[in-house]
């Protein structure tokens, strides 16, 4: 089984998260892709988000129907900080036949040597990353020292490219907080639970995503 994991805040999802996994999962060929909300991010622990359960809902609304698109509550079921690679352990341990891809956008590659036991995360699954169609290719050498030139160059063959779609959680709070209409930007039954939540309508401190 080829396994897609895919990170996030997603507060709230919209079609830029939903086209990222479902291009990694086509080019990539992967089986399944699991989105997973975070319970607490390591890099916003002092910054306020939606509560997990209403960002599960959400992203179970935004991929009903899509039987390659699932929802994982693996690290809002177990609270608190989650590390990557606490997550992906956690995972091969219940598919221990399952062959892992990080999906992570460009942004994140440069950052990645910096996480929690990275050369770990390397081993464990291959970092797919994307690229916004027409931008330059990533960096890989900044994984030069985590993995073996073998693996590197996998992990340069995974690379995904796809179309440009200027979307983000945080125009989307902003847009909700004054008024102003999010249709086309994350799927109806998601802006359907915006309104009825009356999510987003009060000033918080988050981060882009």
């Amino acid at each position: 089984m080829r396994l897609g994991i895919y990170g996030g805040s997603f507060d709230p999802v919209h079609y830029g998260h939903l086209l990222l996994a479902e291009t990694c999962r086509e080019t990539c060929r992967l089986d399944q892709v699991w989105l997973v909300p975070a319970a607490v991010p390591p890099h916003k622990r002092d910054r306020t988000l939606t509560n997990s359960r209403q960002r599960v809902e959400m992203l179970q609304l935004a991929t009903a129907g899509h039987s390659e698109l699932l929802v994982s509550t693996i690290e809002v079921d177990r609270g608190g900080v989650n590390y990557t690679v606490d997550t992906l352990a956690e995972i091969q341990h219940q598919l221990p036949d399952a062959r892992l891809f990080l999906l992570m956008g460009a942004d994140s590659l440069n950052d990645l040597p910096n996480w929690r036991q990275p050369t770990e995360i390397c081993e464990r699954a291959i970092p797919v990353v994307v690229r916004r169609g027409g931008s330059p290719e990533p960096d890989f050498e900044v994984l030069a020292p985590l993995t073996t030139r073998e693996r590197l160059e996998e992990i340069r063959r995974h690379q995904v490219e796809m179309p440009i779609i200027a979307l983000s959680s945080t125009d989307i709070r902003s847009r909700v907080r004054q008024g102003q209409s999010i249709r086309f930007r994350t799927p109806r039954a998601v802006e359907r639970y915006i309104e009825t939540h009356g999510l987003y309508r009060e000033p918080t401190s988050h981060s882009e995503e």
